[in-house]
């Protein structure tokens, strides 16, 4: 590259001006942000003493829960979409022949690897039954990372846990429960 070169467009760097060069703009509007984050209400919430508050439930990506049918079942078809889908790679399938005729194949196993799960929420965009779905349950703990592995039996008695106070999301938009 030359430095006569036509095509090339020299840009020299502005010069900063008195205001520039003391810093002074900068430091008022710091001050100025300062004193308003001092006025304004506090948000901090004490946890655990103090719950808090989630604004939409139905939003929320928490814990994952296990629908189930009309009849108590399972509602999962074992089609292997959220497995599939899920980016993290936490979900463990393992689908056997249905002795339901409504249904080719449901989960002998389902397992979920809660602190693999990054909570994208991308397990019940795909599932196609709604049989999936993230809760607004957010204190998860456990002792073991045995314990934060979350098989079917698990997993369902979270939907039995939290089916009162969060219904099915498909519920919500018509379909049936």
């Amino acid at each position: 590259m030359k430095t006569d070169d036509p095509n090339i467009n020299w840009v020299e760097e502005p010069k900063l001006g008195l205001a520039g060069r003391m810093y002074l703009p900068l430091l008022i509007g710091g001050l100025t942000t300062t004193a308003r984050h001092t006025v304004s209400k506090k948000v901090t919430v004490s946890y655990p003493e103090q719950e808090p508050e989630i604004a939409n439930k139905l939003i929320y990506r928490g814990v994952h829960r296990l629908n189930k049918d009309e009849q108590g079942r399972v509602k999962c078809v074992a089609c292997f979409l959220c497995a599939t889908a899920c980016p993290a790679h936490c979900i463990d399938i393992i689908g056997v022949e249905s002795p339901w005729p409504d249904r080719e194949k449901y989960p002998e196993s389902f397992v979920i690897d809660e602190l693999r799960c990054i909570y994208c929420g991308m397990c019940e965009e795909a599932c196609p039954v709604d049989a999936v779905e993230l809760t607004s349950m957010y204190n998860l703990t456990g002792r073991s990372r045995e314990e934060m592995i979350f098989d079917k039996e698990k997993l369902l008695s979270v939907y039995d846990a939290t089916k009162d106070d969060e219904p099915m999301k498909s519920a919500e938009f018509g379909g049936t429960v």
